[in-house]
């Protein structure tokens, strides 16, 4: 039987995105004679006559504008030199590899025998129909400044070369901050560039572009200084040649400020790094050796700050934080160029992102090192998450605001989202979550301030307009903290239960009313007043602050039993429940409950329904409920799932606009096909279940921690429902994003609760 192909269903199926709108498209199914039909033959031939007819549609129709060729002939491959394409592939496909592990941008690497640049310039310019970008690499100087440049003027899709611009933009921004620090301005300082490369000649132009004088660039090759008494010189090195009367690299560190190696192993002497500036900079960036050993460079001069081009040494200047997001941004507004404002609008972006708090995740990723902005931290680390959210947006406007766009994007807070999906992070709810907040920040108390994760916590709270810390802790090692880490925390409140006595005893005897007839004295009041959690408890119970935030050093027991004592549950709440948010390849569900309840009676659960249901509506979600069983429908019998078919039946008689259903197993709340072929009757049948209701406490705890664990999900939790005002428990080692997006929630629901009680 002949399959009838639509139109509309062709172009739909080959469609990548819509112009203007930045999409992570998945991969496309394949799993019918439908599919292959739409695929390739007859349905392909819809989305080919729609590109004929405009060639633009080539991006909408098909993967070109997520597509980069990395080109090389194999001429200065890494340290290694003319080893011809074939040695060279390796290092294109890694290469590739980084493209699509940091950026989500596909790659097909084109090794090519031929080092005639004529020859080379055509070859890659009849690949422009395949490409959105092209990635020069390892092509040798002075060849490759004419083939980029040919390919730039010839070609209308971003070229770089990035052995010449990825260091360059790279080690400027490193320069950047490295000036900062020593309280130097680039246009007074003195620039010595060993090497004439490439890479040199790029690293020279930017510096240029940020301010550098030429009367005060020195540059070296094999030969010494090029100076202008030199013959023979190429187009690029004649561009630095200096009128000093200067011969030999020794002579030209004398005194300088900067010196940038590009060159060869072991060239610089401790001797020649004695005789620079005061407070000298030093990037030696040869490969695999620098130009002076990191050890010996740094045992020379304590006012030294160096750089290298090795991972095993503070100050990696290394492309990987550069190329794939420069590439990125441009792709994404289908650039027809990468120019000289974006190249610098990448470095501002580097160089300000060095300044800002490290996440966790950095920290741990690099063995739980303090990493904070000063002489050995010049630069992001490669493996920062935000890098791409950073550079790539900097990188499209720049594109946009200098013409060379022919894509704008307009919505910037959802296009980093897109970002982050790329590379596989989802913070769409958690992102609206925070954009709410930032609406009408709140004052959030922080219970365990002595700790460096909640301080960061804090300073992103803060930076990103979410809420107002208020901190609790020893005030000395709060206080030290801040300064220790260059955390801007100064003016928030900080509160020392054993300081604050007025306070305290004002806090006491409020305690003591509410407790009294619960076997609590005016002593035991007092004393208690000093513990951070039960403070700041009352801090929020008497309007002094909004939420609060506790649990990253305690049981969540201990956490949540003074804010029940003194706060207390919502009205007609009976108790507390605990909910995760699972962020997985399969899609976002609510677990509950997961933290409070060992093991809830039908009644019990019925109050957790509804509390749950009310709790995944804050997250704009619509809850189509599971009660879990080892059973589905009565088909076995047992205590869990009579309690879970009670359960049920008694939640659909209080909450009866609720989709809700069980007892079932999990796998078929999830699995709509089995529900429609097994149990149509279920109420999940249709879209399948995205709340899961455990029967008890060990049920629900090992689930969520086991899909943490074993199946790679994200978690946002444990939210503490029922509360009559917002307290939030963190889970014990929780990240700094972890605290950030516990307090958004909490602002959030600080939010909720003065319009409830508004109304």
């Amino acid at each position: 039987m002949a399959i009838k192909i639509r139109k509309e269903d062709a172009l739909n199926y080959h469609t990548q995105g819509q112009p203007g709108k930045i999409e992570v498209v998945p991969t496309k199914p394949l799993g019918s004679q439908m599919d292959l039909a739409l695929a390739y033959s007859p349905g392909v031939a819809e989305p080919c006559k729609e590109i004929a007819a405009n060639k633009e549609d080539v991006y909408k129709y098909t993967a070109k504008g997520n597509l980069v060729g990395v080109i090389s002939n194999g001429t200065a491959v890494l340290g290694l030199g003319n080893i011809g394409p074939e040695a060279s592939k390796p290092v294109m496909e890694g290469k590739g590899v980084l493209f699509k592990k940091f950026a989500g941008i596909d790659v097909f690497d084109i090794e090519i025998d031929e080092e005639d640049p004529d020859k080379f310039i055509q070859i890659v310019k009849s690949l422009e129909p395949t490409f959105g970008g092209i990635n020069l690499e390892d092509i040798k100087a002075p060849e490759s400044f004419k083939i980029e440049r040919a390919l730039k003027e010839e070609m209308n899709i971003p070229i770089m070369h990035d052995d010449q611009h990825g260091t360059a933009i790279i080690s400027a921004a490193a320069l950047i901050n490295a000036l900062e620090l020593v309280n130097k301005k680039i246009e007074d300082i003195t620039i010595v560039v060993n090497g004439a490369g490439a890479a040199a000649i790029a690293c020279t132009k930017i510096y240029a572009s940020l301010g550098a004088k030429h009367k005060n660039i020195i540059m070296c090759d094999s030969k010494g200084v090029i100076n202008k008494s030199r013959e023979n010189l190429d187009e690029s090195k004649a561009e630095f040649a200096t009128d000093k009367n200067l011969e030999t690299l020794e002579e030209a560190v004398k005194g300088a400020d900067f010196f940038i190696g590009l060159s060869v192993a072991d060239i610089l002497t401790p001797e020649h790094i004695k005789s620079m500036a005061e407070n000298p900079i030093v990037f030696a960036l040869a490969n695999p050796n620098p130009e002076i050993a990191y050890d010996l460079a740094v045992e020379t001069r304590d006012d030294l700050i160096m750089a290298t081009g090795r991972s095993d040494h503070p100050n990696q200047v290394n492309n990987v934080l550069g190329f794939p997001y420069i590439f990125r941004g441009a792709l994404d507004v289908r650039a027809t160029a990468i120019n000289e404002e974006m190249k610098l609008a990448a470095v501002r972006a580097l160089a300000t992102l060095a300044k800002e708090s490290v996440p966790d995740m950095v920290s741990k990723a690099y063995g739980n090192t303090k990493i904070q902005f000063g002489k050995e931290y010049l630069i992001p680390k490669p493996l920062d998450p935000r890098l791409i959210t950073t550079i790539s947006p900097a990188v499209a406007k720049a594109a946009m605001e200098s013409g060379v766009a022919r894509v704008n994007i307009e919505n910037w807070e959802e296009y980093k989202l897109e970002l982050q999906r790329r590379i596989g992070i989802d913070q769409k709810l958690m992102s609206r979550i925070i954009s709410r907040a930032r609406k009408d920040p709140k004052r959030v108390v922080f219970a365990e301030a002595h700790d460096l994760r909640i301080l960061k916590a804090a300073q992103t709270v803060r930076d990103e307009g979410i809420g107002f810390p208020i901190l609790l802790g020893k005030r000395s090692i709060v206080t030290e903290l801040i300064k220790e880490n260059t955390l801007d925390l100064e003016d928030c409140p900080i509160f020392d239960t054993y300081e604050e006595e007025e306070k305290v005893q004002e806090y006491a005897k409020h305690y003591y009313e509410k407790r009294k007839r619960k076997g609590v004295t005016l002593y035991d009041a007092n004393k208690q007043m000093r513990d951070r959690n039960v403070f700041g408890a009352m801090m929020v119970e008497k309007g002094e602050a909004d939420g609060m935030v506790s649990g990253l050093t305690k049981d969540y027991p201990k956490t949540i039993l003074p804010a029940l004592q003194i706060i207390g549950m919502e009205k007609d709440v009976k108790r507390v429940a605990g909910m995760y948010i699972i962020l997985s390849k399969k899609g976002t569900f609510c677990f509950s409950d997961t933290t409070v309840n060992v093991n809830p009676t039908a009644e019990e659960l019925v109050d957790i329904i509804g509390m749950t249901a009310k709790g995944v509506e804050f997250f704009d979600m619509e809850p189509r409920i599971a009660v879990l069983s080892y059973s589905n429908f009565g088909s076995s019998k047992g205590e869990i799932p009579d309690k879970t078919r009670e359960a049920v039946r008694l939640a659909k008689e209080k909450y009866p606009n609720l989709i809700i259903d069980g007892d079932i197993q999990a796998n078929i709340a999830l699995d709509t096909k089995i529900q429609q072929e097994a149990y149509p009757f279920s109420e999940l049948a249709d879209k399948g279940a995205n709340t899961l209701i455990f029967p008890n406490l060990a049920a629900g705890n090992i689930a969520y921690k086991l899909l943490m664990e074993i199946g790679g999900a994200e978690t946002i939790g444990p939210i503490l429902l029922g509360m009559k005002k917002p307290v939030h428990v963190l889970q014990l080692g929780s990240s700094v994003r972890d605290i950030v997006n516990m307090v958004a929630i909490t602002v959030v629901d600080a939010q909720l609760y003065d319009q409830n009680n508004k109304q």
